[in-house]
Formats: C-alpha cells, structure tokens, sequence
C-alpha cells in the first residue's frame, strides 16, 4: 500500500524512483563542507515525466544535468525541518520505464543536520580533526539531493576524497583505495553497497581510525585509544550474528563491522548496513550492555531489508528489532532473561508516557507525523509499544515458536521492499488464517492510533524482576529510622541488569527523601560506578530528591557523552530542579556549539532556550 510521505517534499514513487546513486565528493575539514557530484539513476514511473522534485536542507546547488544534457532548476520555498525541494526540468520527456541519471554539483553546509565535524580536542587522540554522519530519518537531503523517503531504495557506488592520514568508512563493502590524482596530500577511497537500502542508511565517517578482527565478518574502528577495549566488549557479535541468522534467515550484507564513535554521537547505535555506528557510552568493561549491538544486528533484517514506507510506521522497523534483539538475549542468557528485558521495556515505556503524559499524541504507536520533524516525535514508545504488542501476539497466537514462524514468513515476503502497518496487519491475518478468532479479539485501534499505556499488558515470568521489586519497595516504604538497615550485601547477588532495573523502578515512584539518596550513596557507593545505564538512572535519582551535590556530576554525564537517552533527561531533571535552572541553561550554552546539532535542538527546546542564543 502506497502512502503519502508527509516528511519529504520529493515527487513520490508514483512519479519516479531513485534507483542507484554515484557519489564523489571531497571532504573538506577548513570549511566543514562536502563538496561533489551525486548521479542519481532515477527511473520513470509515468509516461509524459518532464520535471522531479528532490529533497534537500542547506545544500548550494551549482550544476544539474540530465545523462549529460544541462537542466534547468529551482530550488523552492525553504521549511524548517524538512528542508528545500529542488525543482527539476528534465531536457527531454521521459516514458514509463526509462532510466536517466541525474546528476547534482552540490555543497553542504558547516551546519549541516547530517553531519558533526569534530575539531582535534573533541576526540581521543586529539591529534585530527573527525566527521560522522546521522541521516534518520530525514537528513540525507542535508548531505546530497535525494527522494529522501525510505519508501524507496537505491543501490550507491562512491568516491570519497580525505586527507591521507585519516580513514573514510560508508555503510557499503571497502572496495579499496588509491591516492587522490588531483592532491597529493589526499586519499580517495571506494565503497560499493549492492543490496538496496532507503536513502536514510547512507553514512560517512572520516577520522583517524583503526581496526581489529573479532569474527570472522566482523572488524571494530574506532580510534587507536578505545579499539582493544571495543574489541573486548563486543566479543559476543558473531555468536550474535549466528542467532539471529537462525532466527530471521540469511544475513545479505556480507561483512558486518562496528565503529565505536566519539561520545557526541547521539544515539546508542544506528544500524548502517555493514557497518554499525555505537556511542562509546555502551563501553562498560563487562559486555554488559551488548543488548545495543543485538538490536543493531537484528536490524539487518526488520529496517535494513524490510523497511517503514515513512516514519509514521516507525514501529515496524523498532519493534520487530526489538523483539529480535530480546530473542537474541533469551537464546544467548536463558528465557528468564528474555522476559526479565521484556518486562524492563514496559517499565521504560510507563517512564516515557509519565514524561510525555498520556494524551499526548506522540504517545500512540502510529502517530501523525504532518508537520511535525521526526526528530520531535522520537521516542522508546515506537520501540516499547511496538514490542509490547508483538509479546502480546506471541503469547495469544502460540509462543515463541509459533511467533518466529510469523516474522520469518514477514521478512522473506517484503524483503527489499518497504511497508506500513497495514500491510503487516493483512499478512499476519493471512499467516494465522486459523486464528482469525483471537486476532479479532485485539483491540486494534487501541493499539495502533491511542495515546498512553496499551490496552493490555502481556504477562511477564519475574523470577529476576522479583529481588529488584522487593529493594525498591524497602527504600520507598523505609522511615529515615529504617536507613541503617540497609548495607552494601543488598546488592551481593545482583547483576548489573537488575541493579540498572532497581533505580528504574525507583524513578517511577515520587521522588526519595535527600536522606534516603544520602544513605544509598554511603551503602551502595553509586558515585562510584561507571556503567552509563546505572549511572544515569542514578544521577536522575538524586536530582529528582533534590540533593545538591549531585549537580555537577549530572551535569559532567549529561555534557561530556551526548547520547540523547542520557541527556536529555538529565538536563531536563537539572532544569525542572529550581537550585540548577540556570546552571543547566548557561552549561548547555557553553557546550552547544560542540554538540550535535539534533542534540543541541532537542536540549534547547527541552530548556525553552531560543534557537540562536549562545553564551
């Protein structure tokens, strides 16, 4: 079922389709620009086809010609979020069916919304200068002109042209490098990604990077002060990789590396096909929170191959993803794991309809998207309710194994090709053609188009939850006489799950005595703990029970990593926290300029700090 993509202005599929993109550019660090030429092939998809519309956001466009004929083209009225079309007018018309390539002169913006350039003291090393990219959802058009919608998808080949003691990687196979004809000072490497991908999966990072084999179609980059710790975290990948095989079917990328980036990267991973960028904040010492690289990898299949037709049906990639990623674990660690995560997504989704409120309409799996930035709307709900919804339907439909069968089936039908809801809906329908009886009974639009907590709650085994729920309870019902009753044996037999677990049930009750986050500090030296999760629920802890020392360690998490689960919510506690207000505003206006530019939207809005202010 063809929808309308509200967040592109590019004709639709209805009109033409990018097929394969060619892109050669030139990275310049001095002006913080790319600089290049995109050949897009695009096909017509109607007789009579005289001109195209392109996404694009910032981009200086200086040429176009159409298979070598210069076109003429307008760029149109620009919009806040979603960028500026590009109007084209084709030389000649086109007939359903015909190829032409299409090729843009362009230049990026030094503030591009795709890209972050990181100056030498902002990395490791210190030494160079560093570029990564982030195109979900909507800003491939702030790197090339495109059909910046994942309802289609296009092969690409590129060029990339770097100083010659950095690296250059791309979400596509190495296809070697050479030095750059035209610089002697520069390298030009190539990439080649044969399997099709939504605009949204195209990345660049250029830094100086190294490399380490840890499977067999495994290498983790990152840069030469973190590889060997990144090598030692993320051991478990091909056992990983194996699994989800089992589960899903054939892995169709070949390799599939890891690049550990700098701590601004926004999020905890993105899933570009074969190479998975991750944030430096999963580097915990223990594997412990390798549940990120299992979501990742099981985006291979639900994203990667079988996509959202546009970011309203943004659970069909996140929730089957995490319900995979949830398999991997139960394979991995047992099925009391399994639901023990299972049971922490729902406790994560309360968190976040508590956070948003529950009429709000970002809270409802499918939301409308109409003028509004994607970057806004993102939240776990897609993530949580989406899961929450597919261990519903396992447990009515037959359990995991009956489940599998289902999503298996799903993959190899729409494999290559994207989808919304409904197309889901009528193939599960049609899949469980038995089950039609229970299927009616879900109360669909409950589901699918309501705010707030789903209708149902599925059942949960809370053998692991159990002791977490009892700690908790003890510091929510302790008198300040109670609080020498506590000691470090608490948490003897605790994982770093169920300690993480712990602090999340306690941020979903009203806020602990300062006493109380006192006494926990002496008994259970959380200070003292590095793993980001456990850190951050903690540091969340006592801002909410307003206990001042915790000021400048909130405000060090949420200022010196950049992940938006972390901080977010941590500059968001400091700001509702009437004795750090103003210290959160001028931190976050300090920093700005070195974070990434979503970030420092989202944090600017979330503090009511005008778009333009600095410190």
């Amino acid at each position: 079922m063809a929808e309308r993509d509200v967040s592109s202005f590019a004709s639709p599929a209805g009109h033409f389709t990018q097929q394969h993109l060619y892109l050669r550019c030139r990275v310049d660090f001095g002006s913080r620009a790319l600089r290049g030429t995109a050949g897009l092939t695009v096909r017509a998809e109607r007789d009579g086809l005289r001109c195209l519309v392109l996404d694009t956001k910032d981009l200086q466009i200086y040429k176009v010609t159409v298979n070598g004929q210069e076109a003429t083209f307008a760029l149109g009225e620009g919009h806040s979020f979603k960028g500026t079309p590009l109007e084209i007018t084709l030389p000649f018309e086109l007939r359903r069916g015909q190829d032409v390539i299409v090729e843009t002169s362009f230049e990026t913006s030094p503030k591009s919304s795709a890209l972050q350039w990181l100056t030498p003291e902002q990395t490791s090393g210190k030494k160079h200068p560093f570029l990564f990219s982030q195109c979900q959802a909507i800003h491939c058009r702030a790197i090339l002109p495109c059909q910046d919608t994942p309802s289609v998808k296009l092969t690409y080949y590129s060029e990339v042209s770097v100083p010659k003691e950095l690296v250059a990687l791309m979400s596509a196979s190495r296809d070697g490098e050479m030095p750059d004809p035209e610089d002697c000072n520069r390298k030009i490497y190539r990439f080649s990604q044969k399997v099709p991908i939504p605009c949204y999966l195209i990345a660049l990072v250029v830094g100086a990077l190294e490399s380490r084999q840890i499977g067999p179609r495994t290498l983790v980059w990152a840069e030469k002060e973190m590889v060997d710790k990144s090598a030692y975290e993320f051991a478990e990948t091909e056992a990983m990789l194996k699994i989800a095989e089992d589960l899903a079917g054939p892995y169709v990328w070949g390799q599939y590396d890891l690049l550990v980036l700098p701590p601004s990267f926004p999020y905890g991973g993105m899933e570009n096909p074969c190479l998975t960028f991750v944030t430096p904040t999963l580097l915990a010492g223990d594997r412990s929170l390798s549940s990120v690289i299992a979501h990742e990898i099981s985006h291979s299949w639900t994203g990667n191959l079988v996509t959202n037709q546009t970011w309203e049906h943004f659970w069909l990639n996140e929730g089957h993803t995490v319900y995979l990623e949830r398999r991997i674990g139960g394979r991995l660690f047992g099925e009391q794991f399994r639901q023990f995560h299972a049971l922490g997504g729902w406790r994560e989704l309360q968190n976040t309809i508590n956070t948003l409120g529950d009429t709000n309409p970002f809270t409802n799996l499918i939301p409308n998207l109409n003028e509004v930035n994607p970057d806004v709307a993102y939240s776990s709900v897609p993530y949580e309710k989406g899961f929450a919804l597919l261990f519903h339907l396992e447990q009515l439909l037959g359990g995991p194994d009956v489940f599998i069968g289902f999503l298996k089936a799903y993959i190899q039908q729409f494999a290559y090709k994207s989808a919304v809801t409904e197309d889901w809906k009528q193939f599960l329908y049609s899949y469980f053609k038995d089950k039609v009886d229970v299927l009616n009974k879900v109360d669909w639009k409950a589901w699918m188009h309501t705010p707030g907590m789903p209708p149902v709650k599925p059942k949960y085994d809370m053998t692991l939850s159990n002791t977490c729920v009892a700690l908790s309870q003890r510091w929510i019902k302790a008198k300040e006489s109670d609080l020498g009753s506590f000691s470090s044996a608490d948490l003897k037999d605790l994982s770093s799950h169920q300690l993480i677990e712990f602090l999340a049930l306690l941020l979903l009750e009203a806020p602990l005595p300062v006493s109380h986050v006192k006494r926990m500090q002496e008994v259970y030296n959380f200070n003292a703990v590095n793993n980001s999760e456990i850190r951050f629920r903690w540091l969340r802890l006592c801002i909410q029970a307003k206990w001042e020392e915790a000021i400048p360690l909130a405000l060090k998490m949420a200022t010196e990593q950049g992940r938006l689960k972390f901080t977010r919510p941590l500059f968001r506690e400091l700001y509702n926290f009437e004795k750090s207000r103003d210290q959160a505003v001028s931190t976050f206006l300090q920093h700005k300029a070195r974070m990434h530019p979503v970030a420092a939207m989202l944090v600017g809005k979330d503090l009511k700090v005008d778009q333009g202010q600095t410190a």
